[in-house]
């Protein structure tokens, strides 16, 4: 019924669209440069979805974390987990688990690459704006990107100095406090920009032995950055940032209790944390040719302790303690080139895994400990051409030459290492069918690195191949109505191979293989329109299918089932007023059909539809907002995580008050 609701809406919206020529004319919507391609181009010009989320729009909604990017993105979807600082993204229905330790879709913060779901996280505060670049680019990013690129794009200081200071306070005793500053040490030299957020909210599920909440949240963050231009042509900025999580459990119930209720002596705690320094250097060496250095450490402290059976006998419990430290650098030359000329990328990158990891287990029969070390690293040269072929017509080549090792090293055991060599190609044709009108064609490849199953109940500590993808897109997208309608429509086809799942080995043993292969394909839209009368709509919508080819381990044979945390249609509709007054109000409805959580699809998360809402005001300096986060209440539990055990709560209702200032 629910995804019915949704084509309708897609359907309308379409219709409405294609009919909005007697609108008075106006200013269209301005120009977009991106640099998803790792050169600067408007965003019609780049052959693969790609959406833009602006960070104003993030703010008003009171966005506090990468999953809230979801709500704004079809096709982006984030699996159930609960525990802050670990996030495991879905695009294209391609998915991985925790305990791979990396990640199908890469994230970038300012350029800096998080490969694994622990660590994957931001606070988006001081993100000007967030590109989604949807399908497969290993050609480019490497290992981590088969499926797709998040990357934030921060406030960078400069001559103009700012300060942004911002309090909130919402439902269940939410506090926030934030502040987002720059300031020139040396005028046309030196920069110096800090940010910061305090936050701390009450959880949503009672715990009756106590009377308390089980899931509190407490987080701390701040960011430093420090921008040196010591001459014409160069740029430096070096960055570092913390991030410290103080919460209680994560929202979990036992599967059949729908009431937010749990019966526990010890719910849990997650105590993770996580800091990064980066260095970033451009350097100039030609009006169109740059040199640009990135150099990254990100280290992310694992500590979770929970109960999973979630009443006063604690028979079953897990507990995380674990430390993954990655260092990374990318040296790579760019070329711009202007209307018509060719634009081209040449980089070096290579990283290094050094994780220290400790799971600990706890059931009726007693507690099992396991530790191990899990080493990796990866080389890769990489290369993408853009060439003009006369006046319309565009070739995008691009190759990747990549080689990656990872050894494990369990306590007790010997070591256990692997060797993998992997080329991903990609190839883009685009043609020119207006000014800012690009109808295009793309073949990419994407992998996902193997590994080792590190808690693994058989011995020998079995390994897996890497992950490979072959995509098929084509699309179009551009601008009409005189500038006022921006859209973007692809559809894509693709084959999954030596899929990485989650195989059930012997009654109640997991552990990651290649036992399955799979297909997949879809369509996305995405909708800019200004309206007039300082209206603006954006809307997407994402239809997804995918399906194993294969796959059968001692639960049954999965052919033809979707693959676990996949939906098959995700959509938004969002409308956005700002008045010459200074206020400002906006709607988003965002939704997805129900999503499996197993193989054997006998567990799920409904479908379902969310409503927020956020109006404000700005007199001067000051800045007053209210955001109304899923307005109708809406529960959508995921029931049957742990192998049908385990419950995890959906938020409820959230409102905001919103106090800033700018000096």
């Amino acid at each position: 019924m629910q995804n019915n609701g949704l084509k309708k809406v897609a359907v309308l919206l379409l219709l409405w669209g294609s009919g909005v020529s007697s609108v008075a004319q106006g200013e269209g919507l301005p120009v977009i440069n991106v640099t998803a391609n790792k050169v600067v181009q408007a965003e019609e010009e780049v052959p693969s979805s790609l959406a833009v989320i602006w960070g104003e729009t993030l703010a008003d909604a009171g966005a506090s974390d990468i999953g809230d990017l979801a709500r704004y993105t079809p096709g982006l979807s984030f699996q159930p987990f609960g525990q802050s600082g670990t996030s495991l993204p879905v695009m294209r229905g391609l998915t991985s688990g925790a305990t791979t330790f990396s990640s199908s879709v890469l994230m970038l913060i300012d350029g800096v690459p998080v490969v694994s779901g622990q660590g994957f996280d931001h606070n988006l505060l001081g993100v000007e704006r967030v590109e989604v670049l949807r399908g497969p680019q290993s050609t480019l990013y490497g290992r981590n990107a088969e499926a797709g690129v998040i990357s934030l794009h921060t406030r960078q200081p400069d001559e103009g100095p700012y300060a942004e200071m911002e309090a909130t306070l919402g439902s269940r005793d939410l506090t926030s406090l934030r502040v987002d500053a720059a300031q020139p040490l040396v005028p046309e030299r030196l920069y110096l920009g800090i940010s910061g957020e305090w936050r701390q909210q009450d959880g949503f599920v009672e715990n009756l032995t106590d009377g308390n909440e089980a899931d509190d949240r407490q987080r701390q963050s701040g960011r430093l950055s420090l921008r040196w231009l010591p001459a014409k042509d160069t740029d430096v900025t070096l960055r570092y940032g913390r991030l410290d999580y103080r919460d209680s459990a994560a929202p979990w119930g036992r599967a059949e209790s729908k009431s937010r209720r749990v019966t526990s002596v010890d719910p849990g705690s997650n105590d993770s944390s996580g800091d990064d320094v980066s260095l970033d250097v451009r350097h100039a060496l030609g009006p169109d040719l740059t040199l640009r250095s990135i150099t990254a450490r990100r280290e992310i402290r694992d500590r979770v302790t929970q109960d999973t059976d979630l009443t006063p006998a604690q028979r079953f419990a897990v507990g995380r303690d674990q430390r993954l430290t990655t260092l990374s650098q990318e040296l790579r030359l760019e070329r711009q080139g202007d209307e018509g000329q060719s634009r081209w990328v040449l980089g070096l990158y290579g990283d290094r895994d050094d994780h220290q990891l400790q799971f600990e287990q706890r059931n009726p029969m007693g507690t099992q400990r396991s530790e191990a070390t899990l080493e990796a690293e990866n080389l890769a040269l990489f290369g993408q051409w853009t060439l003009p072929l006369g006046e319309r017509w565009r070739l995008t080549p691009g190759l990747r030459i990549e080689q990656s090792r990872v050894a494990l090293t369990p306590r007790g055991a010997g070591q256990r290492s692997e060797r993998w060599d992997d080329v991903t190609s990609q190839l883009a044709l685009q043609y020119r069918l207006g000014d800012d009108d690009w109808l295009y064609a793309r073949y990419a490849e994407g992998f996902r690195a193997g590994g080792f199953n590190a808690f693994s109940a058989q011995s020998d500590y079995p390994g897996y191949e890497p992950e490979q993808v072959a995509s098929y897109e084509l699309g179009i997208k551009g601008t009409a109505l005189s500038q006022r309608l921006r859209y973007g429509l692809a559809s894509y086809w693709m084959t999954i191979d030596d899929m990485q799942v989650q195989q059930v080995i012997q009654p109640g043993s997991v552990q990651i293989t290649n036992a399955a292969a799979a297909r997949s394909q879809g369509v996305e839209l995405d909708i800019d329109y200004l309206l007039g009368g300082h209206w603006t709509l954006q809307a997407g919508l994402a239809l997804n299918r995918t399906r194993f080819r294969e796959f059968n381990d001692l639960s049954g044979d999965h052919a033809g089932h979707h693959n676990p945390f996949a939906p098959d249609i995700s959509g938004r509709l969002g409308l956005r007023y700002d008045s010459p007054q200074g206020w400002y109000a906006q709607a988003n409805l965002s939704g997805m059909s129900k999503t499996y959580l197993d193989a054997a699809n006998r567990f799920s998360r409904p479908g379902h539809a969310l409503l927020d809402l956020a109006g404000g005001y700005q007199q001067g300096p000051w800045q007053l907002g209210v955001y109304v986060n899923n307005t109708a209440d809406r529960q959508y539990d995921a029931v049957g995580l742990l192998n049908g055990t385990i419950r995890e709560y959906s938020p409820p209702r959230e409102i905001g008050l919103r106090v800033g200032v700018s000096l």
